[in-house]
């Protein structure tokens, strides 16, 4: 099947459009339609109730809970494996309702699907905490294997800023149909049920406390690959966990066969974000984030993209996509890139800059953090089924209530607005033309003479038709990637010119928006898949 008839695929979509359970809720109380409740100064942010509000925050449902409750809407699964060794998690208050096996005190044993109630298994389903060197230092994975088959390819999926693995539940079962391939999800450290350590940046270097809050998260990673005995991989990242995705390619190159980047954070460079300056608020990021409501966004199609952007990665397509951006920000042709903006509001530079994350004002909120998770999940998820957008606003609020540790990452890497302080426009042309040893080692300690330089990667990059996320960055960065292989092969051999595997496209999937994993899942699985088939032919 091919990506522009990718469409639901095989997945069973069950793409129904109804509002999340808090606003459906509010609605039904009061008798006013879930959309005006969303007027008003305040009151129509937060969707859940007080008393709802409160006994969530009482009921104190664990992380491991909440995520074992999200994975089990996982097709022919069920009943997921879910370890209970929860990093830095807050001790729960009452008894968790969740059906966790009682037997197990930590780790959770896998759990296998059959060919008679699985009709693409065999598979096996695993949950384990990885645990890392040095003082509290462990990420939480959950993988699936194929069994009674080779293990040739792996896949690693890494999430968005604040978010936890089980955001992907809607992909598990899709990508891990792909013969031959192992599907492992993990959880940055210091996020989601991964350990939370203290984070720490040492540096005044501008630069180099950048570089440090990038290491925090990516040395990890490499860390985990390196215990995980995996040479090379596939590696799938979301907004953050995209921007992360390329940092990583770049300081560990040698282990990638293709870099794939769904609605990743951090590419279009913006001058005052660079030097500290503001955005307008209109551009923010962090405010479409926040409102933007979902079940529009899966409904209709965005008028300003051509169809023939979508999903076919049609290269002609970078000032379509500049035009979207100019008439989003009123600006036509009239205004230069560099043209000053509105700063954001002093208290949310003054919060920003004091690194005080939104996770710390749930934290604070005590009774009423449920209440204001409730303004964003009510959101996010409401194209979702009820009960399903329920079990996710429970898992975000159990993420997002525990301790403090990699959340503070962010005001180094994004300046307020959410623009990259070193943007990945500048670097992400070096994917797959790093220095590597000759046998695909690091060239830490390598000399010259033994070093070659990698024969590029293919790189995609996913953005949601309708996505807040600069899609204009995505298309400037697939053409600086093609500029520099063009640059690199001018002087290559023929051998060289015919092993170079560097390539890059950009693609969009349709009615979706940031969360293209989740709001397209099918479409998503469909393209997935292909990439995956893709890197299988290459071997």
């Amino acid at each position: 099947m091919t990506a522009t008839t990718a469409n639901g695929g095989g997945d069973d979509a069950r793409m129904r459009t109804q509002q999340s359970p808090l606003a459906s809720k509010r609605a039904k109380d009061d008798g006013t339609p879930a959309e005006e409740n969303r007027k008003g100064k305040f009151g129509g942010y937060f969707t859940l109730g007080y008393k709802e509000g409160f006994n969530q925050w009482w009921a104190n449902i664990p992380a491991a809970a909440a995520e074992h409750a999200v994975l089990s809407y996982i097709p022919y699964l069920r009943k997921p494996p879910t370890h209970t060794q929860t990093g830095s998690a807050p001790p729960s208050t009452t008894a968790s309702t969740m059906s966790l096996d009682p037997s197990v005190e930590k780790e959770a044993p896998p759990v296998r699907t059959n060919s008679l109630m699985d009709p693409y298994g065999p598979r096996q389903w695993n949950s384990q905490m990885v645990e890392l060197g040095g003082k509290n230092r462990a990420l939480n994975e959950f993988s699936v294997e194929r069994l009674d088959e080779a293990h040739e390819q792996n896949l690693v999926m890494l999430h968005g800023y604040g978010a936890g693995l089980g955001f992907f539940y809607k992909n598990f079962e899709g990508l891990s149909r792909v013969p031959g391939w192992t599907v492992y999800a993990l959880d940055l450290l210091g996020m989601g049920r991964s350990s939370r350590p203290p984070f720490r940046v040492h540096s005044k270097d501008r630069q180099k406390s950048i570089a440090e809050a990038e290491d925090w998260f990516i040395d990890a990673l490499e860390e985990w690959r390196v215990k995980r005995k995996i040479d090379r991989f596939t590696l799938l990242g979301h907004s953050l966990g995209g921007y992360m995705a390329v940092a990583y390619a770049l300081k560990y190159p040698g282990h990638l066969n293709k870099l794939i980047l769904a609605s990743p954070v951090g590419i279009p460079e913006d001058p005052y974000a660079v030097n500290a300056a503001m955005p307008d608020p209109s551009d923010s990021t962090v405010t479409n984030e926040v409102f933007q409501d979902q079940e529009a966004t899966t409904e209709h199609s965005n008028p300003n993209i051509p169809d023939s952007a979508k999903t076919t990665g049609d290269n002609n397509n970078f000032l379509n996509a500049r035009s979207k951006a100019q008439k989003q920000s009123g600006s036509g042709d009239d205004r230069p890139p560099s043209a000053p903006r509105k700063p954001l509001p002093k208290w949310l530079t003054y919060l920003w800059d004091a690194n005080i994350s939104p996770f710390s004002l749930v934290r604070w909120a005590g009774p009423l953090g449920p209440r204001f998770v409730s303004g964003w999940t009510s959101r996010r998820f409401s194209h979702l089924p009820p009960d399903e957008a329920q079990a996710l606003h429970n898992y975000a609020y159990s993420l997002f209530k525990q301790r403090g540790s990699g959340e503070y990452a962010l005001a180094y890497i994004l300046a307020p607005g959410a623009f990259a302080r070193s943007p990945l426009i500048r670097r992400i042309h070096g994917v797959g033309r790093q220095m590597i040893a000759t046998n695909g080692s690091s060239t830490s300690s390598v000399a010259i003479a033994q070093q070659r330089r990698e024969n590029g990667i293919p790189v995609v990059l996913m953005y949601g038709e309708n996505d807040w996320m600069d899609i204009a960055g995505g298309y400037a960065a697939e053409q600086r990637i093609n500029e520099e292989k063009e640059r690199v092969l001018k002087s290559a051999s023929a051998e060289e010119k015919e092993n170079d595997r560097g390539s890059a496209k950009c693609l969009i999937i349709k009615k979706a928006g940031h969360h293209v994993y989740l709001d397209g899942f099918g479409e998503f699985n469909e393209v997935m898949r292909e990439e995956m088939m893709d890197v299988s032919k290459r071997g």
